[in-house]
């Protein structure tokens, strides 16, 4: 019996040492960096600002229709929301897909594989990965994830913030650096991802970035940007304060507002579609992460790409992803519902394509 007993004590310890490694490792799983910038993370297409390669305007990925086991909801014992993850992204997918077959939409859906286009999708190689850029819903952080997988960082948080923009010196190459053949071969056989976030969210945050804080110092956007909006779009030209936001939307919602585009060149890249910088009709992406949920889209994405036990997204602040209605409603208070229409007209795409709804004011 002095036997039994101590082979079950040793059954005992053996037991609570795979709890404790198991422990570990699920604890290790969630371990992430901070991050300082919470939000750095914010109609159919003309050849005279987006030159089109005509060779990539037929490009189109084959749907991704059989997901990999690990992602399917098999019933076992996780969290709700990693069981609910695959479905989420399926359906947005599905949506997506939806809306782009709409003709009535097409204008607003739809846009050619430009060099435009091309110039917002960086490539990380050595995990076949592409990300498309859309500035203002968390990007710089993943710019920072994808410079550790390219190699040019062994860490996050070892990357300087002024490296991390400088595109000479980030190891970071764009797809638009390829040939022809290369981006094809890339935009068919690659992990393709965008992130995306209320539409008129994003642009107030991208007015509060470039035109009231500006926090990089980048004197162009109030300096010559934001003058070229006030001559052309302000009413009370006696006023001499600077850009306010009734300027900017209504800029934004002129039908004729490319010409000052074409002046503006790529810094536009921070307030226009999400169709103009991803064209996520033409390009099969096979995820969408929102803003609004990045705490799980984030770790899911990792997972999706085969990249998880590599790199972590950094930590994100509590409720800094948080669609904030209030503030929006503020925003959008003392402008016209002419003018609110105009801009809901022009961005009406993004809003269809990846399932946010029409503003309440713009309902009542």
């Amino acid at each position: 019996w002095l036997t039994s007993d101590n082979m079950h004590h040793q059954w005992l310890l053996l037991a609570a040492c795979f709890w404790v490694i198991f422990m570990f490792m699920v604890a290790s799983k969630f371990i992430t960096l901070t991050f300082k910038d919470p939000d750095g993370y914010g109609a159919k297409q003309e050849p005279l600002i987006l030159t089109a390669v005509t060779k990539l305007e037929e490009v189109h990925v084959p749907e991704e229709k059989h997901w990999p086991e690990e992602f399917q909801p098999t019933g076992k014992a996780f969290s709700g929301n990693l069981i609910r993850q695959p479905l989420v992204h399926m359906e947005r997918l599905e949506l997506l897909r939806n809306v782009c077959r709409d003709t009535a939409l097409r204008n607003l859906s739809h846009t050619a594989v430009s060099k435009f286009v091309l110039d917002r999708i960086f490539v990380c190689d050595k995990h076949k990965i592409l990300f498309c850029q859309t500035p203002k819903v968390g990007n710089t952080q993943w710019k920072k994830v994808l410079i550790v997988l390219n190699g040019a960082f062994s860490s996050i948080e070892e990357i300087p913030e002024n490296i991390v923009h400088d595109h000479e010196k980030n190891g970071l190459p764009r797809l638009s650096s390829f040939s022809d053949s290369e981006i094809k071969k890339r935009l068919n056989l690659y992990f393709k991802f965008l992130i995306v976030r209320d539409p008129f969210e994003r642009l107030i945050s991208a007015f509060k970035d470039k035109f009231v804080h500006n926090p990089r110092f980048e004197p162009w956007y109030r300096h010559e940007i934001a003058p070229g909006i006030i001559r052309k779009y302000r009413k009370n030209r006696t006023e001499t304060k600077g850009l306010q936001f009734e300027d900017f939307v209504r800029y934004l919602g002129d039908p004729n507002h490319r010409w000052l585009d074409v002046q503006f060149g790529d810094h536009i890249i921070h307030w226009v579609t999400y169709v103009e910088l991803c064209a996520p009709c033409e390009i099969t992406y096979s995820v969408i992460g929102h803003h609004e949920t990045l705490e799980d889209d984030a770790p899911y994405i990792l997972k999706a790409a085969g990249i998880d036990h590599l790199v972590s997204y950094p930590t994100i602040p509590p409720g800094i992803t948080v669609y904030n209605k209030t503030k929006v409603e503020r925003y959008f208070s003392g402008i016209s519902k002419r003018d609110i229409r105009r801009l809901y007209a022009r961005f009406e795409g993004d809003f269809k394509l990846f399932g946010y709804r029409e503003p309440d004011f713009l309902l009542n």
